[in-house]
């Protein structure tokens, strides 16, 4: 029996086409994220991801070197972390770009010290143990508190820790202090008592880089765009539902409902391009990084910004 014209037409029509839509159905965007960014909970509890024509394949990552490893070996499209974690990978020559960039209340970075320390000053702490990581920004807060007052790097002893592992030992009394971020500032104020004797404010922009896998942006650029004015819009949804959102946050990651309100009440965090502003503060910071010689060589960092997401992240 022979096909009708238009059924032969049709028939050919949906050969060519069903591979395409095959391909849009299975794109998945590989995104890095950090409790401090809390990128999933805040997507997932604003549905701005309803009726997105991709999935996210999710990885959470409990500080920048792991994320910027797995960045470097192209096993993200997508990575959230800290200003220098990103100068850092930057620095290797990696094939990443900067494509936008998260702002919150400096507070949320801090140098903390047990309840009952004696420590009031950066000055106190001289020959005393201060955890930090590589390439984080319990590193750079130090070193940028450190050359304020005019002290010497090894004014500190230094003890490589990972924040989980700091955030046990500072109770006990195995380190004196504790630099590091949210959510673990409000665990250990609410938990211990701990409080800070200095923050992030006047001391660094505590900018925080949205990273691209350069890869990425030349073969998923359009899902990189939708996801990045998602990302704006649920960020909106937490600003007007924040108690909600905290709790939802608390419940998710298994966290007392304190240590998220606490937290997310005064984070004010937000998402935006790469303005002119952020562009200089990421050369700041690489200069900074440099004088200390945290990195082993200057970095212009013009190279490594790419502006063409401006559109999708602008207010």
């Amino acid at each position: 029996m022979k096909l009708s014209k238009f059924l032969r037409i049709t028939l050919i029509a949906g050969l060519f086409s069903a591979p395409l839509s095959y391909a849009a159905e299975s794109l998945v965007l590989h995104v890095g994220d950090q409790n401090y960014y809390n990128i999933r909970a805040s997507i997932e509890a604003s549905g701005v991801l309803k009726d997105a024509p991709y999935s996210v394949d999710w990885k959470h990552f409990q500080a920048a070197a792991p994320l910027v490893e797995a960045l470097q070996t192209g096993s993200l499209d997508l990575g959230f972390l800290g200003d220098s974690g990103f100068l850092f990978l930057a620095a290797k020559q990696a094939p990443v770009k900067l494509i936008g960039v998260s702002r919150q209340n400096p507070d949320t970075i801090a140098l903390l010290v047990p309840k009952d320390s004696p420590v009031k000053t950066i000055a106190d702490l001289k020959g005393k143990k201060v955890a930090y990581w590589p390439g984080a920004w319990s590193q750079q807060l130090t070193l940028r508190a450190l050359e304020q007052g005019g002290l010497p790097e090894n004014y500190v002893d230094f003890v490589k820790l990972m924040p989980i592992d700091a955030a046990a030992a500072l109770p006990q009394g195995s380190i004196d202090a504790f630099p590091v971020w949210e959510p673990y500032i409000s665990q250990q104020i609410v938990f211990s008592g701990a409080r800070p004797i200095l923050t992030a404010k006047n001391l660094m922009p505590g900018l925080s880089a949205i990273a691209a896998s350069a890869p990425s942006i030349d073969s998923k650029r359009a899902a990189i765009a939708d996801f990045l004015g998602r990302l704006k819009r649920a960020r909106a949804w937490v600003d007007s539902h924040t108690d909600e959102y905290a709790d939802l946050w608390a419940k998710k990651a298994n966290l007392d409902q304190q240590v998220s309100r606490h937290w997310l009440r005064q984070a004010h965090m937000s998402v935006g391009p790469v303005d002119r502003q952020a562009a200089a503060d990421l050369q700041s910071t690489a200069d900074f990084l440099f004088k200390v010689k945290a990195l082993p060589a200057p970095l212009a960092t013009a190279g490594i910004i790419d502006t063409s997401f401006q559109q999708a992240l602008a207010d």
